[in-house]
């Protein structure tokens, strides 16, 4: 098939790449033309792991191209991707004037009957204001489809190769049919495509992603009673995900969730409650415990130092979000790093993808390291912050030689604590 992704962002490169792979030949679009000359070039704006190579072959092959050129791009395809971005208002809202800003420029360029897909996270409701844009900006047919995406970062090239569900959200049987074949190589495994109106899929997504934030800062406050009351949250968890109904997912205790998703949809879903005069108590709670997390991790480390931290320094190992991903955007890291320096600490942090995005927001406030042994040099203590596999099973020798004191604030529950203090360290957990 013909198609357009309109945004070259996260989505749009994962989402536009993929449908390459499969045969079908896509345009992306965008507006940002050293991005765009970049693209062209196999260089691509984001760590993903497999994206660079699909990028890049596809691109070869010619099923991939990249463009400025919207209209043009809108003439030559069947369905339009939308992908733009849809950023947090300061109330919590997500911006749409994206969204709709391309909708009104896919109405005016259209040259017959083509399908518009949402594919940005986007309120419910969406859907229709986008057919009402469409509605005064073209005379030709159309159809609007609300579809999801579940991409985990580290993994959204698997997950959108091997899907564990297809979301397809329209009223319109012809859509339905095209959108089911277009996905159809993507669901041999037998993972289900499962179709609804609109609003429904809408919705879908802000539930999956606040479901899954919810579970988190469930873990957090039994991590948290568990330390005071003496209790092992380690092995709480144990026993709680041996139960099937309850399962092993996102009920590690930790620092909290980051990312571009979590935080924004559930701040989005309960500003769409409120709008709508629903309460949503659960989801205001995640929120507050997930922030509440960082800052009880920054008071064990006062509570150990002291308030003053001005002459210590602290290695930091790991600063995006989460790993196999160079995005820091609402990293736990952030606001850790930001508060230590407010007491007077300095910060060597080492991260193996995102040293260059961390530049961008501490600037020079911290030292970065070329690798995780020399972040340790002279610090005061190992602070771990994201769980890459490479911490895994470091050195402790090693890690012990380079500290001032070997101590560590293990912010992702890594190591195994009784290992730990026979080496002689000082081993910080959540919920421990």
């Amino acid at each position: 098939m013909k198609i357009c992704v309109i945004g070259t962002g996260y989505v749009g490169l994962v989402a536009g790449a993929c449908f390459a792979e499969m045969g079908n030949n896509v345009i992306c679009v965008d507006n940002n033309f050293e991005k765009l000359k970049n693209l062209k070039h196999g260089i691509i704006p984001i760590y993903e792991p497999g994206l660079e190579e699909l990028i890049k072959t596809n691109t070869v092959e010619g099923r991939l191209i990249f463009s400025d050129n919207l209209e043009n791009a809108v003439k030559e395809s069947l369905i339009c991707f939308i992908a733009v971005g849809t950023p947090q208002n300061d109330d919590g809202s997500a911006e749409l004037k994206y969204v709709y800003e391309v909708a009104e420029e896919i109405g005016k360029s259209m040259n017959g009957y083509k399908i518009i897909v949402d594919k940005s996270t986007v309120p419910v409701g969406t859907a229709d204001k986008v057919k009402k844009i469409m509605s005064e900006n073209t005379k030709h047919p159309f159809d609007v489809v609300s579809n999801p995406e579940f991409l985990k970062q580290g993994a959204a090239v698997e997950d959108f190769l091997r899907p564990d569900r297809v979301i397809i959200g329209t009223t319109s049987e012809k859509a339905k049919k095209i959108m089911l074949d277009l996905y159809s190589p993507f669901v041999r495994n037998q993972h289900p495509v499962i179709t609804m109106d609109e609003k429904s899929a809408e919705m879908v997504k802000y539930a999956s992603n606040s479901f899954l934030a919810v579970k988190i800062s469930f873990a957090n406050e039994i991590a948290n009673i568990c330390e005071a009351v003496g209790a092992n949250a380690n092995l709480v968890r144990l026993g709680m995900c041996a139960d099937t109904r309850i399962g092993t997912k996102f009920l590690y205790p930790g620092i909290g969730y980051g990312g571009s998703c979590f935080p924004k949809d559930v701040n989005a879903l309960i500003h769409t409650a409120e709008e709508n005069n629903t309460e949503c108590g659960i989801l205001k709670a995640a929120d507050k415990t997930n922030k509440n997390q960082r800052k009880r991790f920054v008071k064990k480390i006062t509570h150990y130092f002291g308030e003053d931290l001005s002459g210590k320094t602290f290695a930091v190992w790991g600063l995006a979000f989460k790993p196999k991903t160079n995005d820091m955007r609402e990293a736990p890291s952030i606001t850790i790093i930001n508060k230590l320096l407010e007491y007077g600490a300095k910060i060597k942090a080492y991260d193996p993808k995102a040293t260059e995005t961390a530049k961008n927001i501490f600037k020079n406030k911290i030292s970065y390291a070329p690798t995780s042994y020399d972040a340790l040099d002279n610090a005061d203590a190992l602070l771990l912050l994201t769980e890459w596999n490479e911490f895994r099973n470091p050195d402790f020798s090693e890690i012990k030689s380079r500290l001032k004191a070997p101590v560590i604030f293990d912010g992702r529950n890594q190591y195994s604590s009784f290992d730990i203090q026979d080496l002689g360290f000082s081993y910080f957990q959540i919920g421990v």
